[in-house]
């Protein structure tokens, strides 16, 4: 009996290390949704200021897109914001903007107007119903959705030249073939 007594801390100890070991071999960027493979939610979002057309679940019908959400009180989306403008310039994707969570609703357009617009439709989301649609979990987030509406792949953070070639670049080229 009184092996067996030093026998559970040690199980106990080996039990907690193998739990901690595949966790720390994650990536911290990967969660997993549920989403994936899945048709968008329906959802509709108004236009944000300045704009006149809003967006919605239908608008990614037909071509394979970016949906990239963001706010101006996001730092990380700050960092991303010149490479997004970059792939406007070089044309390679639709990217569509949800406008998320907001305080106050010129916010969203006086950072675009400061930094560049690089989005091809936006919606204004001060109640998260686009952000829900995509379970949203923080900004930016980036999801790809193939040309039917159906999410495709969803990236945690900022997008990087990095991210772009070794991940979402090759994916988009993947969907666009059919």
């Amino acid at each position: 009996m009184k092996r067996v007594i030093y026998i559970l801390p040690l199980a106990a100890f080996v039990v907690i290390a193998a739990y901690l070991g595949v966790g720390l071999t994650r990536d911290p960027h990967t969660l997993p949704s549920v989403l994936i493979d899945q048709e968008v939610p329906p959802f509709s979002l108004a236009a944000i200021e300045g704009r006149e057309k809003g967006f919605s679940s239908a608008d990614l019908i037909g071509e394979v897109s970016l949906v990239n959400v963001f706010g101006s009180w996001c730092v990380a989306c700050r960092i991303e914001h010149p490479f997004l403008m970059r792939l406007k310039d070089d044309n390679v994707v639709p990217i569509h903007g949800i406008n998320w969570r907001e305080e106050n609703r010129q916010a969203g357009p006086a950072w675009l107007a400061r930094f560049g617009d690089p989005y091809t439709l936006i919606g204004d989301d001060p109640e998260s119903k686009g952000a829900i649609a995509f379970g949203v979990s923080g900004a930016p987030e980036t999801f790809i959705v193939d040309a039917r509406g159906v999410i495709r792949y969803k990236h945690i953070g900022p997008i990087t030249p990095e991210v772009w070639e070794s991940t979402l670049w090759p994916l988009i080229q993947e969907l666009r073939k059919g």
